[in-house]
């Protein structure tokens, strides 16, 4: 058995685990990351079943399209600000963590990195990562 992701936010008003391991781990370069990170990339790690994931904490929630037209719904912490979460209208079963709201962050080991096309010159990412100009297929949902 993998041992529990856990994190939550700054405050530590909104708290999360699970026992999955994450299914996909990147790195994202589109206009809608770069905004809600306030840098030039948000860093995910998406799991499988939702449902398994235990979150305590009331979050506030903000729905936005992806450039692929699915829905977005990100959840972030209404006392400190802090961007915990996110779920996908189009696929309810997955749930992706922001890597720094991670207790171990360490364990964030970036996969890929997506919508590179979108990349500023000023935030270089690994250049042995695969890129992808946009969200990979089959992955459209992750962030």
């Amino acid at each position: 058995m993998t041992q529990p992701y856990t994190g939550g936010c700054a405050c530590g008003a909104i708290r999360y685990a699970t026992k999955h391991a994450p299914v996909f781990q990147n790195h994202c370069q589109c206009r809608d990351c770069r905004q809600r990170s306030g840098t030039g990339h948000g860093s995910y790690l998406t799991f499988p079943a939702r449902a398994e994931m235990t979150i305590t904490g009331e979050a506030t929630h903000w729905r936005v399209a992806a450039d692929n037209g699915n829905v977005k719904v990100h959840a972030f912490c209404p006392v400190c600000g802090t961007p915990v979460y996110l779920s996908f209208v189009a696929t309810p079963d997955l749930i992706a963590v922001h890597a720094g709201s991670l207790d171990e962050p360490d364990r964030f080991v970036p996969q890929a990195l997506t919508y590179s096309v979108r990349g500023l010159a000023w935030d270089p990412i690994d250049p042995s990562l695969q890129a992808f100009e946009r969200m990979p297929s089959g992955d459209s949902a992750t962030a």
